[in-house]
């Protein structure tokens, strides 16, 4: 019998979801409840966003704290929680200057601006076209689509944005062919996520800071599924030694409210003065103490050397797995944004592990990701490879 929720849920909101048959009304830690009462582990962590779990004790109370004393007055004023959360997010990473917004795609609306920005302001008008990567996925707005290289989500949104070519992923020489006289900036992601779980060669990310300097464009880094410890450090450009000059963050930011971010240097970032772009909501006192609280939880807990340490746990549990089961072709990723290749359709797997009490899902058809919150134990890996070993197995 279908639940009450998800017969009323049908009826008054837009069909763009393909929803799971399931009403989450609870959660902590790695943990979330149904309707029912179920309990279920959660190894999604609402797509690679609730880094610290939910219900945090220390964000909680951070958020309640900042509601009882100032929500919103606008980017026409400062406030503390805002200036707290850039410094320390500058102090943390390449950038000296942060846009705050409210969303990923609203953080790479703002990357593309200010790259084409930039040029205008350094007298290159004729710069705007970039290079961004196939499989890649930067947001649903039209322009961050347009910068995407999957056909299947740009799929009836004809005419897209013009200013856009794209380059296999990890092909350096296909990114140095598609240069000309009108590119401004590549943009990609570290680490592709919604395309596959797509880990580059070592030097890759090296090579492509290396032709951008060479023909004077920007480098873009869209670590909206790869920052804030997913990967085992802070950002994943850190594993690569290079830096960008621009840099995009939302998701983990302030571990499921609505906040997304531009970093960049300050040569980059002085081409935004006042009036260039804005943001009615980017940036909240509310959302940034919660923002700022994860930043420090982060820190003093040691969230990122325990992703790195279950991690490995993971990845050698699942590689014990592939060993077992042949219809897994590969295993990939880094720190806690994993994933198994299949060589069968991955969809049937995820309703089985739900079925059992466990949350995954499935990125490309055929890849199952794993991107839990960096809080998960040992013990509920390695409950989580049980159930896949028995489902494989059947």
């Amino acid at each position: 019998m279908e639940s009450p929720t998800i017969a009323q849920a049908n009826d008054v909101i837009t069909k763009t979801y393909k929803r799971f048959p399931l009403v989450l009304t609870r959660g902590y830690g790695s943990t979330l409840w149904d309707e029912d009462g179920k309990r279920y582990t959660d190894f999604l962590a609402g797509i690679a966003v609730c880094n610290l779990g939910h219900a945090h004790p220390k964000v909680v109370k951070a958020l309640a704290d900042q509601a009882g004393t100032l929500w919103h007055v606008s980017n026409l004023f400062y406030t503390v929680p805002q200036k707290d959360l850039a410094a320390w997010l500058t102090a943390h990473s390449f950038a000296d200057r942060v846009f705050f917004c409210n969303s990923g795609a609203e953080a790479n609306e703002a990357a593309i601006k200010l790259a084409r920005k930039y040029y205008k302001e350094a007298g290159q008008s004729q710069r705007y076209r970039i290079i961004s990567m196939e499989q890649s996925f930067h947001g649903r707005t039209m322009a961050t689509l347009s910068a995407t290289g999957q056909d299947k989500v740009k799929h009836g949104f004809d005419p897209l944005l013009d200013g856009f070519d794209f380059a296999p992923f990890d092909d350096i020489a296909a990114i140095r062919a598609r240069i000309g006289p009108e590119t401004c900036a590549v943009l990609l992601e570290p680490i592709q996520g919604e395309g596959g779980v797509r880990c580059p060669a070592p030097d890759f990310l090296k090579q492509v800071r290396t032709l951008c300097d060479e023909a004077g464009l920007l480098l873009i880094f869209d670590e909206i599924q790869t920052g804030m410890g997913r990967t085992g450090t802070l950002f994943a450009y850190e594993h690569f030694g290079v830096a960008p000059d621009i840099m995009t963050l939302a998701k983990a930011l302030a571990n499921g409210l609505p906040m997304g971010a531009m970093l960049a240097s300050e040569r980059v970032a002085a081409a935004f003065g006042p009036g260039a772009h804005a943001s009615t909501f980017g940036g909240t006192p509310i959302v940034s103490a919660a923002a700022l609280e994860v930043c420090r939880v982060m820190e003093s807990d040691g969230i990122v050397d325990h992703c790195r340490r279950v991690s490995a746990h993971f990845r050698s549990r699942l590689e014990w797995l592939k060993q077992r089961h042949a219809q897994i072709v590969d295993v990939r990723g880094m720190g806690l944004l994993l994933g198994i290749r299949l060589s069968v359709d991955g969809e049937p797997f995820v309703l089985q592990c739900m079925q059992k009490g466990f949350l995954i899902n499935c990125v490309q058809g055929s890849i199952l990701r794993f991107v839990p919150p960096l809080v998960i134990t040992v013990e509920e890996i390695d409950a989580l490879i049980t159930c896949l070993d028995e489902i494989l197995g059947e």
